[in-house]
């Protein structure tokens, strides 16, 4: 466990980061009254997403491997980053649509079927925590591994080759 300290504060705090900025989005209306615009302005918490793993992986070539990390070194330690964040998504799920917004999918059920997009019951199917929780579940799966392979790309070090003398 020791191991994955930097690992798991970063999961942590991701976890913290995504209820904060759910937060915001109930407090700025768009759960609500600018729930049509939610969509487009929810994409808005990405580059604080991708600036916690790289942060969190910066951290860890600098702190465990003393400034020198390979992309699997720094693959490995963003799949427990990203295993820590999945663990705790049906939490933060519940959380965001049981005590933040708890009226989240009967406003957006209501502006699906008055746009025409759904039926009632195809809303109903599709807007519902479990629902949110499976797909949350995947988002951050794949999100989590594509971020830290890209992030890795840009801060891997390079093998030293230790030069004859």
């Amino acid at each position: 466990m020791k191991k994955f300290r930097i690992e798991i504060k970063w999961g942590i705090l991701f976890f913290l980061s995504g209820l904060a900025w759910m937060a915001l989005e109930k407090y700025l209306g768009w759960h609500d009254r600018l729930i049509e615009q939610h969509a487009t302005y929810t994409l808005l918490y990405a580059p604080l997403a991708i600036f916690i793993y790289v942060v969190a992986l910066w951290e860890k070539k600098r702190k465990t491997y003393s400034g020198r990390m390979t992309f699997l070194q720094g693959l490995l330690s963003g799949m427990v980053i990203t295993l820590v964040v999945v663990l705790l998504t049906p939490l933060s799920q519940y959380i965001s649509h049981s005590l933040i917004s708890p009226d989240y999918f009967s406003n957006v059920i209501q502006l699906t079927v008055n746009s025409g997009k759904m039926t009632l019951l195809e809303a109903e199917a599709y807007f519902n925590l479990m629902n949110y929780i499976t797909q949350s579940l995947l988002f951050a799966t794949v999100m989590g591994l594509l971020t830290t392979a890209v992030v890795m790309i840009f801060l891997r070090s390079s093998p030293r080759v230790d030069l004859p003398e």
